[in-house]
């Protein structure tokens, strides 16, 4: 079951808001619904965030994206939808139930701190416990722990006005963090911070969530910010979630034209993955295959070198026709003893920018293999540039990769 799930989504401002939903989920489009006063913010949108996953909803300005993430946990009532924490549908709660769920499930982050100013690091960082009505002593043990992750141990005396922005955002992730909630709602909460200090920020929070594996529902402008972060994106435009996928998947397979338009100056090199870009080899050779045969495969693929695989597909090394050829002529019954470790093995979620090095370097393509070094697929040169948008097909340079692509 989903941690989090919406379904059928509305928030529309304005007395005629129900006559606008209805008119919305007949075709109206946004533009024609010709009721004055009334304003769509959200329309249609349905998703599921699964435990564990850090979910990015991406959007310009008056996309509708804030406007999302606060009826996720009930600070706007929906207009019409439903949405269900824990499997629980927190629409048909009543104000109260709302508040105890924020104090019990949710916890949220603001783009703009909101810290108390008159209260020290640590008074904001157990804030949200000194709400739920938690002991004193027992609040203050566990904002100590919160700020220590968030790196501001030794900050818990300090008043807010005593902080750069990005330490001051920590301590509102440190408060977010003490109150121990299922999910957390992040609400441009990088927006503000200098592009240095949003670096960092982002670099804390998937290290933290390699850490707690909490689920976040994070809300964003900046599309580079969204690839860097989300196990999933939903791209919204006017309202209405456009797309849901991976970075890869929205980078390589746009849903629309306003999608494509959207990704096409991303550097593809830090989105794209050699799992992503692999190809299968045009040939393998087992480690009991004679050095004739394994001559004669290299003939017929026209590649001087073959990656050679163990009976369970994890990969040997590479064995080359030079060394075939030697190992025939000495009358050897395997290619056993030939066995070379010269080349390059990365792993499936390296980034392509990773790759053109080491790829450089080798005259094999590169040999993506997973934990137990089983051969996944490889990585010729071709295939590379290719990726980027940037390969010039030609029957000549084809040909030349072939060599390589074994």
């Amino acid at each position: 079951m989903p941690t989090v799930r919406a379904e059928k989504l509305y928030k529309v401002f304005g007395r005629r808001a129900d006559d606008a939903v209805r008119r919305l989920r007949a075709g109206v489009d946004r533009a024609g619904l010709d009721l004055p006063g009334v304003t769509p913010a959200v329309i249609d949108a349905s998703f599921e965030v699964q435990a564990g996953e850090l979910f990015v909803v991406m959007g310009l300005s008056g996309s509708g994206k804030s406007t999302l993430i606060r009826m996720l946990n009930g600070l706007l009532p929906a207009t019409s939808g439903k949405v269900y924490v824990d499997g629980v549908d927190i629409t048909a709660m009543s104000a109260k139930q709302v508040r105890e769920m924020r104090q019990s499930t949710i916890s949220m982050v603001f783009q703009h701190f909101a810290l108390f100013p008159h209260r020290t690091v640590l008074e904001n960082a157990a804030y949200a416990l000194e709400i739920k009505g938690v002991p004193r002593d027992e609040r203050l043990d566990t904002a100590r722990k919160s700020l220590a992750l968030v790196g501001l141990a030794g900050w818990e005396d300090h008043r807010p006005d005593q902080l750069s922005g990005g330490m001051r955002q920590r301590v509102g992730l440190a408060r977010a963090l003490a109150a121990d909630t299922d999910v957390l709602l992040m609400d441009e909460a990088f927006s503000a911070l200098d592009p240095l200090i949003r670096r960092e920020m982002q670099d804390q929070l998937l290290s933290l969530q390699a850490q707690l594996g909490k689920t976040i529902i994070f809300i964003t402008h900046d599309l580079n910010e969204a690839m860097r972060l989300g196990d999933r994106i939903a791209v919204m435009r006017e309202g209405r979630i456009v797309q849901i996928g991976t970075a890869e998947q929205i980078l390589t397979e746009p849903a629309d034209d306003y999608v494509a338009q959207f990704v096409q100056d991303v550097d593809r090199s830090r989105v794209l993955t050699a799992g992503s870009v692999l190809v299968e080899p045009l040939a393998t050779l087992d480690r009991g295959a004679e050095p004739g045969a394994a001559l004669r495969l290299m003939q017929e693929r026209r590649c001087s070198a073959l990656f050679v695989l163990e009976q369970d597909g994890r990969l040997a090394g590479v064995i080359s026709d030079t060394d075939a050829t030697e190992a025939a002529g000495r009358g050897e019954e395997s290619v056993q003893g030939i066995i070379s470790q010269e080349f390059a093995a990365v792993r499936p979620e390296t980034p392509v920018s990773e790759l053109f090095t080491p790829a450089a370097e080798n005259r094999l393509p590169l040999a993506v293999i997973d934990d137990d070094r089983r051969l996944l697929g490889v990585v010729p040169r071709a295939t590379l540039l290719a990726a980027l948008g940037e390969a010039t097909h030609s029957d000549d340079s084809a040909g030349k990769e072939v060599a390589f692509h074994a």
